[in-house]
């Protein structure tokens, strides 16, 4: 994950990128969904992480006792990600739009295939903490997310 916030003014305030950890819910999903040869249509959700998170292989939207979501942002849903074509092994997302509504911490991001804020359905794909740690929001900020997954 990249991602940036930019104070009220349009100032960068921080960034960070992320390295993640891809679950095995995410990783058996990608594996049926290509592998099987079978068509569908895919919606993929960024969302944010609040503080002090820990994450495992086995967390799924429903069940992830290490972390929990962070929903200091106005969007009514999770932010949709659109993707760009795949190149040299990787894909990325147009960069997700957060709209902060309130004054917080922020410790990380995630990607799911489920669009209500704080819901339990969907596919967890993936989850990943800041460098530094959780990072302060404000409300008026506006945080853009991006994702890039790479196949090595």
């Amino acid at each position: 994950y990249h991602v940036t916030c930019h104070g009220p003014d349009g100032k960068l305030k921080w960034e960070d990128d992320i390295e993640n950890l891809v679950t095995t819910a995410g990783k058996n999903d990608l594996l049926d969904k290509y592998l099987s040869g079978s068509a569908y249509t895919a919606a993929w959700y960024l969302g944010l992480v609040a503080s002090s998170p820990t994450y495992n292989a086995a967390d799924t939207m429903s069940s992830h006792a290490g972390w929990t979501e962070s929903t200091v942002y106005s969007n009514s849903t999770r932010v949709a990600a659109s993707w760009n074509s795949a190149a040299s092994a990787s894909k990325a997302s147009n960069a997700a739009a957060f709209n902060i509504n309130a004054s917080g911490t922020v410790a990380g991001c995630f990607l799911t295939t489920g669009s209500a804020k704080s819901g339990t359905t969907g596919i967890l794909y993936s989850a990943g903490t800041f460098t530094g740690g959780a990072r302060a929001v404000d409300n008026g900020d506006t945080m853009n997310v991006t994702y890039t997954g790479s196949l090595t």
